[in-house]
């Protein structure tokens, strides 16, 4: 087995060809990581989320962690890490640009509101706020390669 450092170039791409990474965030020492869907575009990942764990996480501490990962054939694979920095994009004044931005982003894919809007929880109580737009500035980039 072989493995090699990606360029940034190739970590760009494998995050555009991509749609789901996992998201990793901390409270208190403690680390949390989940699936998330996301769209790339310019230096942000992008992602629509109802309120919860992982958003009340990146609220306390917007320092976070994305990997994406694609596999090759055989037993290759290729996986990039994104440090980045969380940041909400709320509806209001001062941020319809990003929050219009981020909904044409994620609205070219299909079901790109799903992953996000779906809680196994009860439905919401009335005082409970609404979906969350959001997005990752990425900081820093890295990858590796694997091939046989």
């Amino acid at each position: 087995m072989l493995v090699r450092t990606l360029s940034a170039l190739e970590c760009t791409k494998i995050l555009t060809a991509n749609r789901i990474g996992r998201l990793a965030c901390a409270k208190d020492g403690q680390p949390y990581v989940v699936p998330f869907y996301y769209a790339h575009s310019d230096a942000h990942l992008y992602a629509f989320s109802m309120p919860g764990k992982k958003i009340e996480w990146m609220r306390a501490n917007p320092l976070v962690s994305v990997q994406v990962d694609e596999h090759g054939q055989g037993r290759g694979w290729r996986s990039v890490v994104v440090d980045g920095r969380y940041e909400e994009l709320p509806d209001r004044v001062g941020h319809k640009l990003q929050r219009d931005h981020a909904w044409s982003v994620l609205s070219k894919h299909p079901d790109w509101w799903e992953p996000g809007a779906l809680k196994p929880v009860v439905a919401p109580t009335a005082d409970t706020e609404p979906h969350i737009f959001f997005r990752i500035l990425i900081e820093q980039v890295s990858g590796r390669e694997a091939s046989e």
